[in-house]
């Protein structure tokens, strides 16, 4: 059987290793081989490793380190779900967590529907623009209406979406394509304005 690699690379070391510590949070038992492919896969913005693995064999081919990559034999006999398709119903529900303005108006309950609006808060936040801590928390006040801008730091940091330096001064986003449903979610609320900022 040929080996078919496929390329992996972060952005950030240090977002991939925020993400991985996040999803291993509370975990008694490692791992097994294929859980840690789809950690590896979330943590720069799949859904899954399906979802990377389709990624990656639709884009131009990138450079890699051999040591970065995972290979369609690695998987040989295991089964790999296949990325779920966008949920309207969820996507609603999520939907009705915001205001017409587009603010966030209370944190969810479940991992899966507060993932999507993190995505949204991640959107909101300038593509390569360096931040300090006050101008993210100036963008995320205008962003929810439940005054916690400090958990949605913090959970944005945790899910690798948003970088830091050590001392915590400067703040950038983490460039990274959003998965089919983040998307969907991203263009539902794009026509609402968040309040203290312009229609972009």
């Amino acid at each position: 059987m040929s080996r078919t690699p496929l390329p992996y690379s972060a952005g950030d070391i240090s977002a991939l290793a925020r993400s991985l510590r996040a999803q291993l949070a509370g975990r008694a038992e490692p791992p097994g081989h294929v859980e840690w492919l789809n950690m590896l896969a979330k943590a720069v913005g799949c859904r899954n490793f399906q979802h990377f693995r389709v990624q990656t064999q639709t884009q131009p081919e990138t450079q890699a380190q051999p040591a970065e990559q995972i290979t369609a034999q690695d998987l040989a006999g295991m089964s790999v779900d296949a990325p779920p398709p966008v949920d309207p119903v969820r996507l609603l529900k999520v939907a009705r967590c915001f205001d017409a303005a587009g603010a966030l108006l209370r944190w969810p309950p479940k991992r899966s529907e507060r993932d999507l609006c993190l995505w949204v808060l991640w959107s909101r936040i300038d593509a390569g623009r360096a931040m300090s801590e006050g101008e993210v928390n100036d963008v995320l006040r205008g962003a929810n209406r439940f005054d916690d801008h400090v958990l949605l730091r913090r959970e944005l940091c945790d899910f690798g979406l948003l970088d830091r330096t050590r001392d915590g001064r400067v703040y950038r986003r983490v460039e990274c394509r959003p998965p089919p449903e983040a998307l969907a979610m991203i263009r539902r609320l794009k026509a609402a304005p968040v309040a203290g900022r312009a229609p972009s």
